[in-house]
């Protein structure tokens, strides 16, 4: 999530546990969903394993840094038995990705992100992972930016950064799939600017050549890109955005059958889902209070931006994610927020659904007062069951 709570203080580098730096085999299944329909349907109802493996001290990713406690396959299973079937699972890299030439990754933190990709994966999950971080001006050390001025050593190094991980990884099914980045653009919440956004397509043209060129499953592997800070409006619109052409890709796909996705995010109203005020409180047309309800930003919009992306991309074969949405807890300031929130998670899952979109809660981790978090990471106990029933009810799972 591009906006990151700054009373999240870094305060420690956990150690990385090590697995076997060796890539996992094959499993038994191998058939690949190949359309909008069969993709979205197997990812069902997604979860986001935030501020966690995206966390960093001083630049050195650790999911212990802001707070959260160190990841285990028991929260895992918490969270499968939830009824969620997919996890996303931010990752940074940051000072753990060496000089170059070489851009050798930190093997422990590789690892580590392996090992809690197997949490889920060898449960039946379906997963997303990304390079989430590394794209921040606010984030130390990150580097991943569009309008940073020697752009050739950032792609070079992104290339380095791919490959390594698209490697460790190919073994693995088609319930893993990469994602290029996540909110990439200059800081600045505006319309889009140049160089930049030729910088992010070029970005996610590298992406998908390198994972594809590393052969075994990615090759035929799904592959997920967003545009201009993961927004609907500059991935959908004239803005600049292009689709990463697809050349590398196994020739046994059928041509009419495409492998990317398109990744964008949805946190609207945001003076109703992160603004950190108890101001707005409610949302949709159930809403008791006027006051309290945003001037904009309800189901018509709602339903507007996602059929937008529906008719951009979805029409064409290229399934969309919205990788992550939700909103945080004001119940401080209002007892029937949570009501609100609920839903708000509904009416996202459930018209991404009707438009061909799988939808992936954010969850920080962070529990009360303007906390993303349904889960309690520590007792390991579920915080806002409300939420997620109506995620299930509208995944129609």
């Amino acid at each position: 999530m591009g906006r990151i709570r700054s009373s999240l203080l870094a305060v420690v580098l956990a150690a990385a546990v090590s697995v076997p730096g060796v890539t996992k085999p094959a499993s038994a299944e191998v058939s690949t969903p190949s359309s909008v329909a069969q993709i979205v349907a197997a990812m069902g109802a997604g979860w986001n394993l935030g501020n966690a493996l995206e966390a960093n001290a001083n630049g050195y990713p650790s999911e212990t840094a802001w707070g959260n406690p160190v990841i285990t396959q028991a929260l895992i299973d918490d969270v499968r038995a939830a009824g969620f079937t997919s996890i996303r699972i931010p990752v940074s890299y940051l000072r753990h990705i060496g000089p170059g030439p070489n851009y050798t990754i930190n093997s422990g933190w590789l690892n580590r992100v392996q090992q809690v990709v197997d949490y889920a994966h060898s449960r039946g999950l379906h997963v997303i992972i990304n390079m989430h971080g590394d794209g921040y001006k606010s984030i130390p050390y990150a580097w991943l930016i569009c309008d940073a001025a020697d752009q050739s050593a950032i792609k070079a190094k992104y290339r380095k950064a791919w490959q390594q991980i698209a490697t460790r990884f190919r073994g693995y099914d088609h319930r893993l799939v990469f994602e290029s980045m996540n909110e990439n653009f200059d800081g600045q919440y505006g319309r889009p600017t140049q160089p930049c956004y030729s910088n992010i397509n070029a970005y996610n043209q590298i992406f998908v050549d390198t994972v594809r060129r590393t052969g075994g499953n990615n090759s035929s592997r799904w592959l997920l890109v967003p545009g201009w800070n993961t927004n609907i409006d500059y991935t959908a619109g004239n803005y600049g955005f292009v689709i990463p052409t697809d050349s590398h890709r196994s020739r046994s796909i059928p041509s009419s059958e495409k492998r990317i996705m398109i990744s964008v995010h949805y946190y609207s109203p945001w003076d109703f889902d992160g603004e950190e005020s108890g101001t707005i409180t409610q949302w949709g047309s159930a809403a008791t209070d006027p006051s309290r309800r945003s001037t904009w930003g309800q189901e018509d919009y709602l339903e507007s931006q996602l059929k937008l992306m529906h008719d951009t991309f979805v029409v064409r074969g290229y399934p969309v994610v919205v990788g992550e949405y939700g909103s945080v807890d004001k119940t401080s300031f209002d007892a029937s927020n949570n009501r609100y929130r609920a839903d708000f998670a509904y009416a996202v899952t459930a018209t991404a659904k009707k438009y061909g979109a799988a939808t992936f809660i954010w969850d920080n981790g962070v529990n009360g007062r303007y906390g993303f978090g349904l889960f309690d990471r520590h007792t390991r106990s579920v915080t806002q069951q409300e939420i997620v029933d109506d995620i299930r009810y509208g995944a129609g799972s």
